[in-house]
Formats: structure tokens, C-alpha cells, sequence
């Protein structure tokens, strides 16, 4: 088959947990035989053209017209996609939930639309209103899918209290994880080091973490909160990262910043407990990631937590818009004696969960299924 992905994110050229989980699939679809793309917008002024793996990187240039972007972009993504076609048949374009809307409804290719999390997914948890041009836009994409991969069964019973998967296939496939990378390191464990890692911003819960080490510095001072993740910028452009730093005492908390997706398991390793209560997941790769390398993992217990973690067995559970309750699972991994059954049993769970040698064929599995 050939398989051409629809994204801005690739770890060769922007960092993101959609375009990680992309390289992953995408390297072994090839290795599977199959022929991968990935087409996105980038920051340059001509297209560039790199290979991963064997995975076909095409990025487009970026935008002249930055009040219609997202138009101008998807016209030059339609305008490649038909390049491609004059060259070799496309089989899938695998898009995220918004980015159907402005590919042709009638295709010689099959869509599909993998739910990562869309515009109507977030708005309850960042506790907005829906745009009524971009739900417009995501209500269009649903229509025109052939077909919709959840990554959870949260992420696909949420999404369907707003919208319409019209009947066509959905079937829930897991993130894959690349168990050669994210694997126990014999690295030494630095004593009271808390990481988190993801986008600095509201919806992951920074806030909440950072009011909850006051608590934990109480009880325990020498510990450490290493945050490590690209920043989040307000409308009017101003910083959530300088927000948390200007509002609460950073004491014993250190922003580190975005870091190359290759530096994210040396980061890992070296955490005695790794947290994210994200407010709200589709499924978020840093867990299961986290879980693979045999680490203590602090997760959220709203949106797909439960389907993840089960508490005290695997990792813990908090209440992620609870500092006391995020303060509370971090002593008490720190202080359980019982973490080297625990992380044992969340390698397992990572992989036989997370394993994309058993995920790839139902990936390939479902594609068949809807293709000509």
C-alpha cells in the first residue's frame, strides 16, 4: 500500500506527540513493505524534501497569507497529493480531525482520520466555547473520512457527544511506541527527581503540579521538578511558561525547555517519578513511553487514565485538577517500596499494550478494510 500522512509534526522537523507516533507507524509500515509519505507546512520558503527511515518527508513551504492559512496550506497539500498521484497511486491519506475538511470528498484514495484529539474534543477541558469556524471545518472533515482510528475508547465515545462519525468504519488502535527506544536504561537514578514532559501549558496541568511540589517541599525538600517541554503562548502572545514563573515560587522547580525527541528517554531515565495530569488525553504517548522504560508514572484519572494505569499496580492515578491529590501520588511513589513490582508490571502493560509489532497489522488490517 501507499500511505501518505497529513501533519505539520515529524520529530525531524517540529517535536509533538502526533508526529511521533507518526515515525513510529510510518518506519514500520515501511518495513512492512509499504510506501510512507508525510506532507505538512513548514517555516521555509521552498519545499523540502528528506528521508526517514525510508519514510518520504515531503514540507511544504510556509504560508504567504497568514489570515488564510489554513486555506492556503490545504491548497498546496491538495496540489501535492495530486503530484503524487500522477506518479504512483495513493492508497490512504491518513489525516488528524481537521484536516479532512479540505480534501476532496470523492477521492480515488481513501480517508481516514485518526482521533488524537480535535477542536470539539478540547474545548471542555480548556473550557471554551466551540469556534464556530473551526467546528464548521471538523464537522465538514468527519464528513468527508472514509473511516476514523481511536486511540482510545475515551477519545472515540467523547468525540461522538459532538459529532458524527456518519456511520463509517472507526475501530479503536492504540499509540505504538518504539520499544527499541523507550526500554529500561542502566542509567543511575537521580534521587527526589520529578520530570514531566509535554507542552507547557494549561490543559496538561502545569499549573496545578507546580502549586502541588509546594505540598511535596513540606515534606520533602530536597526533592526536584524538572519540566520539560516547549512553551504556550496566550492570544495576545504572552507566555504561559513566564506566567507560572511571575505567579508561583519556582523553588526547587527548573524550566528546561523543548527538548530533540532522541534526548526524551535520557530524561526519563534519569526521573525517580515521572508525572502528567493532563486535564484532559486522548491518549498522550509520555505515559505509555514513561511505563516502557520501567519508570513510576503519576498519570490523570479523567479521559483514558483508567484504560492506562491501574492504581498502585502500575503506576498511580491522580486528580488532575487537584494539587493535594497530584502532591499525594508523588510521595507516595517516592516513598512505596513496592515500585520494582510496579514498574515490572508497567513494562508489561507498555508492552503488550503499546507494542507496534502487534499494533502494526491491525493498522494495516484496518486500511485494507476500507481500501478499494
Amino acid at each position: 500500500m501507499h500511505i501518505v500522512f497529513i501533519s505539520n509534526e515529524y520529530p525531524l522537523w517540529a517535536t509533538g506527540g502526533k508526529g511521533s507516533f507518526i515515525q513510529t507507524l510510518g518506519r514500520g509500515l515501511v518495513d512492512a513493505g509499504h510506501e510512507v509519505k508525510v506532507v505538512g507546512t513548514g517555516v521555509e520558503n521552498e519545499t523540502v524534501k528528506m528521508d526517514d527511515r525510508g519514510v518520504q518527508l515531503i514540507r511544504l513551504p510556509k504560508p504567504n497569507l497568514p489570515k488564510a492559512k489554513f486555506i492556503e496550506n490545504f491548497w498546496r497539500i491538495r496540489r501535492e497529493l495530486k503530484r503524487i498521484e500522477k506518479n504512483t497511486r495513493i492508497d490512504i491519506v491518513e489525516t488528524s480531525e481537521l484536516d479532512c475538511a479540505y480534501l476532496p470528498k470523492k477521492t480515488r484514495y481513501k480517508k481516514v482520520i485518526r482521533l488524537h484529539g480535535g477542536h470539539h474534543f478540547f474545548a471542555e477541558a480548556e473550557k471554551r466555547g466551540v469556534d464556530p469556524v473551526k467546528g464548521a471545518r471538523e464537522k465538514k472533515s468527519f464528513a468527508n473520512a472514509d473511516g476514523f482510528i481511536a486511540v482510545s475508547n475515551y477519545v472515540k465515545e467523547h468525540t461522538s457527544k459532538y459529532l458524527s462519525y456518519h456511520g463509517k468504519p472507526i475501530e479503536i488502535i492504540r499509540n505504538s511506541v518504539d520499544l527499541k527506544v523507550f526500554q529500561p536504561q542502566s542509567v543511575a537514578i537521580e534521587k527526589g527527581n520529578i520530570t514531566y514532559v509535554g507542552t507547557v501549558c494549561e490543559k496538561k496541568g502545569v499549573r496545578q503540579l507546580i502549586q502541588a511540589m509546594s505540598i511535596v517541599l513540606k515534606e520533602k525538600p530536597n526533592v526536584r521538578l524538572h519540566i520539560y517541554g516547549r512553551d504556550w503562548n496566550y492570544p495576545d502572545g504572552s507566555s504561559y511558561m513566564e506566567e507560572m514563573k511571575s505567579t508561583y515560587d519556582m523553588k526547587n522547580i527548573k524550566f528546561h525547555g523543548m527538548l530533540p525527541f532522541s534526548e526524551i528517554p535520557n530524561v526519563y531515565a534519569r526521573a525517580e517519578v515521572c508525572v502528567f495530569p493532563s486535564h484532559i488525553e486522548t491518549q498522550g504517548l509520555v505515559a505509555p513511553e514513561a511505563m516502557a522504560m520501567g519508570k513510576t508514572v503519576v498519570f490523570s484519572n479523567t479521559g483514558p487514565g483508567r484504560e492506562t494505569i491501574k492504581d498502585g499496580v502500575n503506576g498511580y492515578l491522580c486528580d488532575p485538577h487537584n494539587p493535594a491529590s497530584i502532591a499525594q501520588k508523588i510521595m507516595e511513589a517516592l516513598d512505596h517500596k513496592n515500585n520494582v513490582e510496579l514498574n515490572k508490571n508497567a513494562i508489561e502493560f507498555a508492552q503488550k499494550t503499546f507494542n507496534i509489532d502487534k499494533l502494526l497489522p491491525k493498522n494495516i488490517a484496518f486500511y485494507k478494510s476500507i481500501d478499494y
